[in-house]
């Protein structure tokens, strides 16, 4: 299941890069715009920021703009950021990877094997799915509603 923390920043990342020709966005601008709380929301981007993925301006007309292009943000990337593995397990995760305690071989474990197929599949969809992706995927959906 996708955590709050993960949705939220990916959200803030989205408003952001809808936004990419405007001066930086304050928090609690991006705070109400999203429904997100602001005390969340200023960890989150303070995480994104120190990740690179976030430029951030103090005082007057300060506040927080894409240090990258939208099309150079992956999920993926958030996702670790924010959340860690994506792997459901962590026997099967690639940059996390942890002994399962309950496992007697991991060569021959079916549930590993089946995860390590539906992390693979994950990684796939969330390595080629940008930000820029997500906006213009939004843009369609309101053209259909």
């Amino acid at each position: 299941m996708l955590s709050k923390k993960t949705k939220y920043a990916i959200k803030a990342l989205v408003i952001l890069g809808k936004n990419t020709d405007q001066p930086p966005m304050q928090i609690s601008k991006i705070a109400e715009i999203e429904k997100i709380p602001k005390k969340f929301l200023e960890q989150i981007l303070l995480e994104l920021r120190n990740s690179g993925f976030l430029y951030s301006k103090k005082g007057a007309g300060g506040g927080y703009s894409l240090n990258k292009d939208p099309k150079d943000i992956y999920l993926v990337n958030i996702m670790r950021i924010t959340d860690g593995p994506i792997a459901m397990v962590p026997c099967a995760s690639l940059n996390f990877y942890h002994k399962c305690d309950e496992c007697h071989d991991e060569k021959t474990c079916g549930i590993r094997d089946v995860f390590i197929q539906v992390r693979d599949a994950t990684l796939k969809i969330l390595s080629e799915t940008s930000i820029a992706d997500v906006i213009a995927r939004e843009g369609n959906l309101s053209i259909l509603l």
